[in-house]
């Protein structure tokens, strides 16, 4: 018996030690388990956003998607398996996308992959060798600066999406009547997803790709749609270094990812906090210090597939509370299947080829989702003086910067340009200062958090 309870402490240590439950999940179960968490994801639509703002080719479009996929595969494998050891799948950041943007349509798509690489590189160095990250964590990114980045977010995306539907392909009526028939397929899946206490509910899993699926259809009684690029394509392509062109590096704009990789970290960091709570999982320094190793070590690698910088999805924090599987190893393979995915340019050239009205419908809807969930993070802060002021200006200057006329924006020097162009960036930085100049009494703190709890326990 003396043995039994031995085996079972260990046991109990070791599940500890690598942040994973004993949970016996077969291989097939892992990759069914693993492909659900895939299609949760929607991680090909940052890719097509930025696409178009850099004015793609549907080929360049299609490899973009290809090795964002990829990209995000390897980073998802190296944070569950060997850095945090907890189950986040890594997807593309929509955080950059602006900041990308301006700095690829000014200085080049090899300076915009450039200016990707000395930031992840220094996020890895601030989790290991230097175990600084949790500290930054505890000091510098309360709930109230977490909440009002991730609305900031939101709000700053929105603009680009409905001025996209706007100018897309197609006439203003009929622009407008497939986004409307888009985001009212999406809205209703979300919905009965989320109300449904039957099968239905996994409607929501598969909203995205429901109202993509049936905006495109709509979309192709107009002639919108042109699946020509699929036909050239292979059905099977490994993967190739630096796809887009060797990197150069701009010293303006590594300067602005720099700040960019920071905001988010910020926002990476809600998303550890969310999935440590659904599993049961301290979030300790050790933890957050292997995550910032992992996430910056991911962004690095993902850099050389010229993909965007990746972050973890609290999207994929909801399907292990809906399956109650808390386990490492579905994760681990939803990696390997975005790689996999990733090696089939016919899927990502179907993808690529959807046309931009029915992305730009979903994505803005993924922007207010985007934004309302920083309010649920808000919330929990009470609204003083103080705090509204925190909140308010950073969302205010967001908007100074995203409304910012073209003339203006044009006649700035370029590391002004690059950091006016991202509104998040501007939003969150005001964020940060505001909450650390601003006095701060006791009524401004309010409710702890899970973040300061576990601060409490570590401490």
């Amino acid at each position: 018996m003396m043995e039994s309870i031995a085996r079972e402490r260990e046991t109990e240590k070791i599940g500890t030690d690598v942040g994973d439950h004993t949970e016996n999940i077969s291989i097939l179960q892992s990759i069914f388990l693993g492909l659900q968490q895939v299609l949760a994801m929607d991680l090909f639509i940052p890719p097509m956003v930025l696409a178009g703002l850099l004015s793609f080719s549907v080929t360049e479009n299609a490899l973009l998607i290809q090795m964002t996929f990829i990209a995000c595969g390897i980073a998802t494998i190296i944070q569950a398996g060997i850095a945090m050891k907890l189950p986040v799948m890594q997807g593309p950041s929509f955080v950059p996308l602006s900041a990308l943007a301006a700095i690829g349509t000014t200085s080049g798509v090899g300076a915009m992959i450039g200016s990707l690489i000395p930031g992840a590189l220094l996020i890895a160095i601030l989790g290991y060798p230097m175990k600084v990250f949790s500290k930054v964590v505890r000091k510098f990114i309360p709930p109230i600066v977490a909440g009002t980045v991730i609305v900031v977010v939101g709000i700053s995306l929105m603009p680009s999406a409905i001025n996209s539907i706007y100018t897309a392909q197609g006439s203003f009526g009929t622009n407008m009547f497939i986004a409307l028939i888009t985001a009212a397929v999406l809205i209703f899946c979300m919905y009965v997803g989320e109300k449904s206490k039957t099968k239905f509910r996994y409607i929501k899993v598969a909203s995205v790709i429901l109202a993509l699926g049936i905006g495109t259809i709509v979309a192709s009684f107009f002639g919108l749609v042109n699946f020509s690029s699929v036909g050239k394509s292979a059905w099977f392509q490994m993967p190739s270094i630096f796809a887009f062109g060797k990197p150069t590096f701009n010293i303006d704009a590594i300067l602005i990812m720099l700040a960019i990789y920071f905001i988010i970290m910020i926002e990476t960091t809600g998303t550890w906090f969310t999935v440590s709570k659904v599993t049961d999982e301290h979030l300790d320094d050790k933890r957050l210090n292997g995550g910032a190793f992992g996430e910056g070590l991911g962004c690095f690698l993902g850099s050389f597939f010229g993909g965007t910088p990746v972050t973890g999805y609290s999207s994929n924090a909801g399907i292990i509370a809906i399956t109650g599987v808390k386990s490492r190893k579905p994760i681990i393979a939803g990696g390997v299947i975005l790689i996999l995915l990733g090696m089939m340019p016919k899927l990502m050239n179907v993808i690529a080829s959807i046309p931009s009205v029915v992305i730009n419908s979903v994505f803005a809807i993924l922007c207010v989702v985007i934004m309302m969930n920083g309010f649920k993070v808000i919330k929990e802060v009470p609204f003083t003086e103080r705090n509204m002021l925190v909140i308010g200006v950073s969302i205010m200057l967001a908007l100074f910067a995203v409304l910012m006329p073209a003339n203006i924006l044009n006649g700035l020097p370029n590391l002004v340009t690059y950091f006016v162009s991202s509104g998040t960036a501007i939003g969150a930085i005001t964020a940060l200062v505001l909450n650390l100049i601003l006095p701060q009494k006791l009524e401004d703190r309010g409710v702890a958090t899970k973040m300061t709890e576990v601060s409490a326990k570590v401490n």
